[in-house]
């Protein structure tokens, strides 16, 4: 009966969010831009890492940091992304994305730029860079 009561209790909480830490939306910046890199945090022969760092785009408090990748620099179909949450405390965001199953000895074009979690993007997209994995 306890267990039972506790479920109910527990659905009802979550339902309204109650136990959830949802940070509040915050005020979009007027202009979103890219404050430091993109650069190559780790490069193994099947993962790579990219890192970069923007002023706090605001918005919804879920942001998801994108990696537009591939081996022609015309052509970067892959994608890879990586949610983070927002701190409205800080003035800047740091965005991190595991790229997975590479090439070895392969050189790679990317391009990085960031999206809240509806979708809609921030409005900043580096230009094309490029690596190769070991």
């Amino acid at each position: 009966m306890k267990k039972t009561i506790w479920s109910v209790f527990l659905a009802i909480a979550l339902a309204a969010g109650v136990l959830a830490q949802e940070s509040p939306t915050t005020a979009k910046a007027a202009r979103v831009r890219i404050i430091q890199g993109p650069e190559i945090e780790l490069a193994k022969e099947n993962l790579t890492i990219i890192r970069w760092t923007t002023n706090n785009p605001g918005g919804s408090p879920v942001h998801y940091g994108v990696v537009h990748y591939g081996t022609d620099p015309k052509d970067l179909s892959q994608t890879a992304k990586n949610p983070i949450r927002l701190n409205p405390d800080r003035p800047s965001v740091l965005f991190r994305v595991r790229m997975d199953d590479l090439k070895p000895r392969t050189t790679y074009y990317y391009t990085v730029d960031s999206m809240e979690a509806t979708g809609e993007g921030d409005g900043v997209k580096s230009t094309v860079k490029q690596f190769t994995t070991p």
